[in-house]
């Protein structure tokens, strides 16, 4: 019920995606780099929420992919004894492809080049995400998320272990941003979204704001 795609151009670029190939949605497997060298498997959804200098549009997020990413993280944390050392964490959104009009997740594989061609790492990882693809998704209530870090501890056991999965994640140092278009982009990228997930105590000198952004919609506001 799935092809394998190989494109020869960075996948954080892909917005031309829909131009050659037209399906429900796209995940992308891809490489992971940090600074801090820490080992992780990784799993977002993509988009830019000021100036994009990973690929994709300024100010634009993709459409979520909330179930297969609630899934995989879970199927990947059952099996976290395959992989010591590693992190096994979401990031939040953020990079391209924006533009595309069916739902975008990024997968990934960190964080240097001796992973990266790890054969039998990426086998690994690549076999979950089979029998994820295997599975008929189950159907879960959905957030869009405000504050926290980039590698969200909250979010993370939220979508592993909660009953929530997850649509865009917006960090705390990207709040700022936010104004009322963005938000409305952000509510009509996340439509099948009822709820909001605050990390409370990240929010700073945003809170107020995102409070009364929030007021002007139906979600629910849960405090986390």
């Amino acid at each position: 019920d799935f092809d394998l795609a190989i494109i020869s151009s960075p996948a954080i670029s892909a917005d031309w995606l829909e131009e050659k190939f037209d399906y429900d949605g796209y995940i992308f497997l891809s490489k992971h780099a940090a600074e801090s060298g820490v080992l992780a498997l990784t799993c977002h959804n993509t988009g830019n929420f000021s100036d994009a200098k990973f690929g994709g549009n300024s100010r634009q997020v993709s459409i979520p992919h909330p179930y297969i990413q609630k899934s995989y993280m879970q199927n990947l944390w059952d099996t976290r004894s395959m992989f010591p050392g590693f992190q096994i964490t979401i990031e939040a959104t953020h990079h391209g492809p924006t533009a595309l009009n069916k739902p975008a997740l990024f997968i990934e594989i960190g964080t240097t080049e001796k992973e990266w061609n790890d054969v039998n790492l990426c086998n690994s990882v690549g076999q979950i995400i089979i029998d994820v693809m295997k599975e008929e998704q189950k159907s879960y209530p959905i957030a869009i998320c405000f504050g926290g870090t980039h590698y969200s501890e909250k979010f993370t056991n939220e979508v592993i272990n909660g009953k929530f999965a997850l649509g865009t994640v917006i960090p705390k140092h990207a709040l700022e941003f936010l104004n009322k278009s963005l938000f409305q982009h952000l509510i009509t990228r996340n439509n099948s979204a009822k709820t909001a997930l605050l990390d409370w105590n990240s929010l700073g000198k945003n809170k107020q704001k995102i409070i009364e952004l929030l007021s002007t919609t139906e979600l629910e506001v849960i405090k986390i």
